[in-house]
């Protein structure tokens, strides 16, 4: 089963995201803390001002401290209308003098003396913030620190904490998403490299070995090195391979011929019947083994050329004539007749002559060895979009369950009579590549057994 291809540019932009969304919460979370730090700060200083306000208001009357709380101190207080607002006046000697006698600072109020001092504790089950300041009073007859507690509850602060965070959230979810776009575009951007690589990959020709000549980023080019250094191996394990092929050609073909004449000069006449008929059969393995030996090599030729070779323009009508007249041999029996048609137009496909000769050939040489019996008619047609070559005996045919088989290599339906199944391998290899098809059609009254190549003609021929 095929794994799924993984895409590059959804693991940067989905590594690119996590980085943004990791950012985005250390944002989030550091607005979060700097508005609840706003929000305390803004309050304290309206607790600590509502304090000093009201230990201002502090006089000493005839030895007593008489508290006068002034209306402005809870004015600021009441600037947050939902909060609840405690407090409580205490004299040097600890009594109260106004307020919630409960109310109590969590601290030690001494330290109040230079400075103000914040808590944030509950009273009465609610969530409270204290400010604590003192005074020293200077009258001889009381003598010592006069203290002011305010509580209030923290609707408020967390009313403005929540709508500065809120807002803090909506900009940096607002420059996330657009950080995110902007990356998104950037990282399609920065692999377009890799899809014009790609693409010239995919335009070039299968036969161009040559090295890549692009223009990449510093990180593509071990990649582009990569694959000239496997185009340059490649192209000389071809260079090999034909090499090998041309030297297999002569070196095998030679000898064969030349044991072929060795046995054709042996004198039949001094041999006894037994020893004639042994020659007949080192004749007949022979030109088996010179044809066989052929048919490999052209296989091979065939393999060859369709990867090497530039598909051009051919006449199906001339191919098919010079093959006609290099199929049927010269010395032919005289009593099978023979015949070849066709238009006097020129028929055009896309494809390769020599390797459409092959085919072309293979076939007719099918016909001749394996079902003749009277007759060969080779003929070219039109076919509406597709033209036709057809070759037509008046042998029994194959039958047609062995049809789909007879086209594969070294399958034959002729087992025993010197057939090597390769002819139809090869002419059926040639229409696939030329975007034809090998076909059979089976004998009837007024036509033999017919074996056909049907090719598109050019003007209507598909790309492949």
């Amino acid at each position: 089963m095929q794994r799924t291809r993984r895409s590059l540019f959804a693991r940067l932009v989905i590594r690119v995201a996590m980085v943004l969304a990791a950012g985005a919460a250390i944002l989030m979370t550091a607005a979060w803390l700097y508005a609840r730090a706003a929000a305390d700060e803004a309050y304290d200083r309206l607790l600590q001002g509502a304090a000093i306000q009201i230990l201002d208001s502090l006089l000493v009357e005839e030895g007593r401290i008489a508290v006068d709380l002034p209306s402005s101190a809870f004015e600021l207080l009441g600037l947050a209308p939902r909060d609840k607002i405690f407090y409580r006046v205490v004299a040097p000697d600890g009594a109260t003098l106004t307020g919630y006698e409960d109310l109590d600072f969590p601290a030690d109020v001494t330290n109040a003396r230079t400075q103000a001092l914040f808590a944030t504790t509950r009273f009465r089950e609610l969530p409270v913030r204290m400010v604590a300041a003192s005074r020293a009073i200077a009258d001889p007859s009381i003598g010592g620190w006069a203290n002011v507690l305010i509580a209030q509850t923290t609707e408020a602060r967390q009313a403005l904490t929540t709508e500065l965070t809120t807002r803090a959230f909506l900009l940096v979810g607002v420059m996330s998403l657009l950080a995110l776009g902007g990356t998104i575009l950037a990282v399609r951007y920065s692999l377009r490299p890799l899809d014009a690589l790609g693409d010239m990959l995919r335009r070039r020709d299968s036969q161009d070995l040559t090295p890549l000549a692009v223009d990449v980023p510093r990180e593509l080019s071990p990649f582009v090195d990569s694959i000239n250094h496997f185009m340059r191996r490649l192209d000389d394990r071809l260079r090999l391979l034909q090499r090998f092929i041309a030297d297999s050609a002569h070196q095998i073909r030679t000898p064969l011929t030349a044991l072929s004449a060795q046995v054709s000069l042996i004198d039949e006449e001094a041999l006894s019947e037994s020893d004639r008929r042994h020659l007949d059969r080192v004749k007949n393995r022979t030109s088996e083994l010179a044809r066989f030996t052929t048919q490999l090599l052209n296989h091979a030729m065939v393999i060859h050329r369709f990867d090497s070779v530039q598909l051009s323009p051919v006449d199906v009508v001339d191919v098919a004539r010079k093959s006609f007249r290099a199929a049927v041999p010269i010395t032919i029996d005289p009593d099978i007749v023979v015949s070849f048609e066709a238009p006097p137009e020129a028929l055009i496909v896309l494809g390769d002559g020599l390797s459409l000769r092959e085919a072309i050939v293979n076939v007719i040489d099918n016909s001749l060895r394996h079902g003749v019996v009277s007759s060969l008619a080779v003929r070219v047609a039109r076919r509406g979009d597709f033209v036709l070559v057809e070759v037509e005996d008046d042998g029994p045919g194959i039958p047609a369950q062995d049809w789909p088989q007879v086209t594969r290599r070294f399958v034959s339906s002729k087992t025993g009579e010197g057939s090597s199944g390769l002819g139809f391998a090869i002419a059926s290899e040639v229409a696939t590549t030329l975007m034809g098809a090998l076909g059979f059609r089976e004998p009837t009254p007024q036509s033999g057994f017919t074996v056909f190549l049907e090719l598109p003609l050019l003007n209507t021929r598909s790309a492949p």
